[in-house]
């Protein structure tokens, strides 16, 4: 019964009562059924399966014969390798986003003009991006060793090592990237009441102590949403290394795609490597959650 009701309403309207704390619990619930079967169909039960074969050999017999192939095939390279890229460019993307959307939250001529340039990036096709990058950073007539002769410096072979290749796949994505990021950073920030920071600077805070224990503090939990949706992407990164870099130094993604032909016994070891690849994502995702969890309020 509601507080409104008397028990006399109660008993000549049950039905039309009932109806409505069926609507009440369960419309919700069906408005959002499409996105859960659409999740649980496309991204659940394709998990799951891959984690089920990942435990059978193209025989059928059951055992880690599949993780033992991909370990001959250099996980633990591929491993570091998708780390320092994943946790690199994101690292970047944080940095150049958080700087953005401070500078977006300030008044100044020609802001608009700054917004849409600072977005259009992100509407570039990944390929497309991979491909301006690769000509960017072309040892032979490359527009960075031209700027580089242009100062009167020597030119780069900026492909010269693998942690060189690595830095080149990590500022590409970056570029990229930033936008989403700093856009997901400027709501956070627009949404912080100034009078928190007039009252730190009342008490004689400077920009670094405002910034470390009064925005950040307050922001954290949009900063996790962002790092969160970068974070299982920059896991995820395939096309950019793949045009950039192609297969060395190799990345758990692109050991997937290596191992993956239907008409091969080697799909099963591709099963195995996506199976570690979703480990190193699933970690990421908790850390981010604890780090970053919602701030819980007391009633005072």
């Amino acid at each position: 019964m509601y507080p409104s009701e008397t028990p006399t309403e109660v008993a000549r309207f049950p039905r039309e009562r009932d109806r409505f704390v069926w609507k009440d619990q369960y419309t919700y619930y069906l408005l959002i059924l499409p996105a859960v079967a659409y999740i649980v169909i496309l991204s659940f039960y394709p998990a799951a399966l891959a984690v089920y074969k990942s435990f059978f050999s193209p025989h059928g017999v059951l055992g880690l014969s599949n993780y033992q192939s991909v370990v001959s095939q250099g996980l633990g390279t591929s491993i570091v390798d998708t780390v320092i890229v994943s946790l690199g460019a994101l690292a970047i993307q944080f940095f150049h986003a958080l700087g953005i959307a401070v500078v977006l939250t300030k008044k100044f001529a020609g802001k608009a003009a700054f917004s849409t340039i600072m977005i259009l990036p992100f509407g570039v096709a990944t390929v497309v991006s991979a491909f301006i990058f690769s000509t960017i950073f072309s040892a032979v007539g490359g527009f960075a060793n031209s700027f580089l002769r242009l100062l009167g410096l020597h030119a780069v072979n900026w492909y010269y090592s693998r942690f060189s290749e690595m830095g080149v796949v990590m500022f590409s994505d970056s570029w990229k990237n930033t936008p989403l990021v700093a856009l997901i950073m400027l709501s956070g920030l627009s949404s912080l009441s100034p009078t928190i920071q007039e009252a730190a600077l009342i008490d004689g805070a400077g920009p670094a102590r405002r910034f470390w224990h009064v925005i950040l503090p307050n922001v954290k939990s949009t900063l996790a949403i962002a790092m969160m949706i970068r974070g299982v992407s920059e896991f995820n990164i395939f096309a950019l290394p793949l045009v950039l870099i192609g297969y060395h130094p190799i990345l758990l993604t692109t050991l997937v795609y290596q191992n993956y032909n239907l008409y091969s016994p080697t799909i099963y070891y591709a099963y195995a490597a996506a199976v570690i690849l979703l480990i190193f994502i699933l970690a990421f995702a908790s850390v981010i959650l604890v780090m970053g969890g919602v701030r819980q309020y007391e009633a005072q």
